[in-house]
């Protein structure tokens, strides 16, 4: 298929998944607000950020994304550069300079085939893992930094009871798939927030205006500053979660149409979008499996539900620009974290496919002395169903009790290198060690077919 036709099928099928069920995708659209919002808010108020830039360069990604890839790919904060610059109230010339260096350092990740080759050898148990810890963590966050905090009854607009009225509305959207939930819980938000902000006299903020970009070129110190202090922490939760585990949950969600993004094409689009978008001072961006759990979790079918989403952002962004904040600054809490909450849950279910099918570093098969398969008994397949969902838990442990996607990954490789050594031993005291492997697909993993056979270790 040629590039024209690619473009054409997918736009086909924007289209058609709008016409079919616009109230979704528009509600879809919204499912990564969670997110997005409380860190870029907060990284406008600090100043680490131009909010018009971040909006403008934003949306154009989503509409890129949306007609690119057709699916609803999220365009969300580097968390971990986020949380430094929030925490050490980063100048823009930093923040810049941690999204310029994670944009060099995915494009050469891409452009030398590493992310290809770390999609090929890394366990599936391993990916979920990941995934399931970031969902977990989203949970936890939406706990403990937004619903918590929040008094009972007061103030009136922002307090657990309705925290608790949101949930209630979840629970009967998931009886009730059409019902566009964050849509009515977006727009209810608003409403509260605009009712709080004139009954309060609170229009502190700049005016509406036509945005006028300006370049940002950070200095030598903010290089250093924004290289080691944020874009290292940086780099391993964005190879990971918003570029290995979206490819794998991408082809999860969607088997059949449209086609899996490669987890190259991914990484070319995050490093594009902050090579061009950080000169002009937009917050750094990326891809990320938590963001893509909740906009299909709200609706989102298809590019469609983004590409809405980015005329919104670009929209705003040049004609509104800094003048929104305030407003934003006002959404409730209370359903912001339900919201997240429900995001969490969303990515985190994905663990419970683990043990539909071997992952990369697995046989199916194990040949026996005259070459013939032999199947595996029912112990054994149990007990390598156990061994992958403790791998899966391992990763997604570490990746919660340390904040850290780099330790779970870690772990979960050690554990799961661990549970083959009696294996490697009893090969050794039969001198039956084979020196390749069978590579197997995952439904919608992503990931290719590489049979190495024989001996020799055969290529097929």
């Amino acid at each position: 298929m040629t590039v024209r036709q690619h473009l054409r099928s997918i736009t086909e099928h924007n289209v058609r998944t709008i016409r079919e069920s616009p109230l979704a995708e528009l509600s879809g659209s919204l499912g990564d607000l969670g997110t997005l919002l409380p860190l870029m808010i907060a990284m406008a108020v600090k100043g680490s950020i131009d909010l018009p830039a971040t909006l403008v360069f934003s949306g154009l990604t989503n509409i890129l994304t949306g007609a690119v890839y057709g699916i609803p790919l999220p365009v969300q904060p580097m968390k971990a550069i986020a949380a430094i610059a929030i925490s050490q109230s980063f100048s823009k010339q930093e923040t810049m300079a941690a999204g310029l260096t994670m944009g060099i350092a995915v494009f050469l990740l891409s452009a030398t085939g590493l992310l290809r080759w770390l999609n090929r050898v890394v366990p599936i148990p391993v990916v979920k893992g990941i995934q399931v810890g970031a969902g977990l963590a989203l949970v936890v966050s939406a706990g403990s930094s937004l619903i918590v905090p929040l008094h009972w009854t007061s103030p009136a607009w922002d307090n657990k009871i309705w925290s608790i009225a949101a949930f209630v509305v979840l629970v009967i959207a998931a009886l009730v798939p059409r019902l566009p939930y964050a849509l009515l819980v977006f727009i209810v938000g608003l409403i509260m927030a605009a009712v709080v902000m004139s009954t309060s006299g609170s229009h502190d903020g700049t005016p509406a205006s036509i945005w006028h970009p300006s370049t940002v070129v950070p200095n030598g110190h903010a290089w250093r500053v924004g290289a080691i202090d944020a874009a290292i922490p940086q780099l391993p939760l964005t190879t990971l979660n918003s570029i290995l585990a979206v490819t794998s949950l991408s082809a999860t969600l969607f088997p059949n149409f449209p086609p899996t993004p490669s987890t190259t094409s991914i990484g070319f689009s995050v490093a594009i979008a902050n090579l061009v978008g950080c000169w002009f001072g937009a917050m750094p961006i990326c891809h990320g499996s938590g963001g893509l759990a909740g906009q299909y979790r709200f609706g989102a079918r298809s590019g469609a539900s983004i590409i809405i989403l980015g005329l919104v952002k670009l929209i705003l962004g040049l004609f509104v620009g800094e003048a929104i904040v305030p407003l934003l600054q006002h959404f409730p809490k209370s359903l912001l974290g339900v919201m997240v909450l429900a995001a969490g849950v969303e990515l985190a279910k994905v663990g419970q496919s683990v043990n539909d099918s071997k992952d990369v570093w697995q046989q199916a098969e194990e040949d026996n002395e005259d070459g013939l398969p032999a199947r595996k008994t029912a112990q054994d397949n149990e007990q390598e169903k156990r061994d992958r969902w403790m791998v899966m838990l391992i990763t997604a442990a570490g990746c919660l009790a340390f904040k850290n996607d780099a330790i779970g990954f870690l772990a979960g490789l050690i554990w799961h290198w661990s549970l083959r050594i009696p294996s490697f031993i009893e090969g050794i005291r039969h001198g039956s060690i084979r020196l390749g492997y069978d590579r197997h697909v995952e439904q919608g993993s992503g990931l290719l077919d590489v049979n190495h056979d024989g001996p020799e270790g055969r290529v097929d």
